[in-house]
């Protein structure tokens, strides 16, 4: 009973640090019209910024889980949600655009210490892994849910800067929490080098092993489609609907509130009906949603859009599942970690890609090249079912 609560006290609390590595990335979302009007920029060039930020952010994936085996667990996830506290006040510091870029790019590589390191530790100490990831998940729309209210509020009454500053405010009672409630476990492999962990030839077995390649692909595709969505849904709401910042922030939230309410239950489906069945219903939503946004013209269909693609987004809790399948249980500390920094780099480029699409052709056909890759997706899993491929 003792060690069961443990483990539901290790649950709660990763998925409140996953919240503040999300909370800290989401504030500046709702913000990206202020910031381009103070430096007097595009979308395109914030849309760099961001994707700065999820580049650094991916690169961290893979050190994290050699970090863990090295220092322990618990220290990577402090650093992590400490860190990005500490990032948000050099981000709202920044005198110039330049100095605002560094600011992101370091919120993103400390965030990126976290989600590997307390994926593989959950894993470690759940046996349905499909659901333990779900709830995990769950700290992402969490924060969307609260960050783009919060900042919204604060940023039409007090300014961007204020308004992004709240991200520290919630980092540090959390950094407590988890100071106190996870024990402190010996570091894996504590005396080894951390070059002597960097095997080549096992990471290139691993990346060229077939069912981790197709996995890969379809990772790449959804994490680039989310990363675009948010970083730009709120400034979409802005520029193609004509919503004001406050309206915009409501239902940028409300797309995260579906996915915090949903996620556990595409893990259970993961679970019980399977990786790719869920993985194809999350992409047919998305693709409806889309759609009901970009022709959408009442606040109603805009509020199913929502939903749907809300719900469409949750698709990590199946398939993170689906890469923990097809790899040895002694792999996942490093693998998982790997996987993440892989896909997570050829997808970093999802926000300046929206971004640039926008500026140079519209909302309609930047949204609808997203449609195009999630139909990819669900012809990659049907041709893998209809040929028995079993990738």
């Amino acid at each position: 009973m003792h060690e069961w609560q443990y483990r539901k006290t290790v649950l709660v609390l990763c998925t409140l640090a996953l919240f503040v590595t999300v909370f800290g990335r989401l504030a500046l979302s709702p913000v990206v019209p202020d910031i381009a009007t103070e430096f007097h920029t595009s979308n395109t060039l914030i849309g760099g910024a961001l994707t700065g930020m999820w580049f650094t952010y991916a690169l961290t994936q893979f050190p994290s889980g050699i970090l863990a085996d090295r220092f322990g667990d618990r220290r990577l996830i402090l650093v992590s949600v400490g860190g990005t506290g500490l990032s948000a006040l050099l981000i709202v510091a920044a005198p110039t655009f330049g100095v605002f870029v560094l600011g992101v790019v370091i919120l993103g590589a400390v965030a990126g210490l976290h989600y590997s390191v307390a994926t593989a530790l959950i894993t470690r100490i759940y046996d349905g892994i499909g659901t333990a990831i779900g709830i995990h998940n769950s700290g992402a729309p969490l924060a969307g849910l609260l960050a783009p209210v919060v900042v919204s509020g604060i940023a039409v009454r007090f300014g961007w800067r204020p308004a992004v500053a709240v991200g520290t405010l919630v980092a540090l009672p959390i950094t407590a929490l988890i100071a106190a409630g996870i024990r402190s476990s010996e570091p894996r492999q504590p005396d080894e080098p951390m070059r002597d962990q960097v095997d080549r030839e096992k990471i290139v077995e691993v990346l060229t092993r077939p069912t981790v390649v197709f996995t890969g692909i379809i990772a790449i595709i959804v994490e680039f489609s989310w990363q675009g969505l948010a970083s730009f849904l709120p400034a979409f709401f802005v520029q193609y609907h004509g919503y004001s910042q406050t309206l915009a922030g409501t239902l940028f939230a409300a797309y995260f509130v579906v996915q915090g309410v949903l996620q556990t239950g595409v893990g259970v489906v993961a679970d019980r009906l399977g990786r790719d069945i869920a993985i194809v219903s999350c992409m047919v939503f998305s693709i409806a949603g889309i759609g009901l946004l970009l022709r959408g013209s009442n606040i109603e269909e805009i509020a199913l859009g929502i939903g749907l693609l809300g719900l469409g987004m949750s698709w990590g809790a199946a398939v993170f599942p689906r890469f923990m399948d097809r790899i040895d249980e002694g792999e996942r500390g490093f693998g998982f970690g790997l996987f993440r920094t892989v896909y997570m780099i050829a997808a970093a480029t999802g926000s300046v890609a929206l971004g640039f699409l926008a500026d140079q052709y519209g909302w309609v056909v930047s949204l609808s090249f997203l449609v195009v890759l999630l139909v990819l997706v669900c012809g990659l899993l049907a041709i893998n079912s209809i040929f028995s491929l079993d990738y």
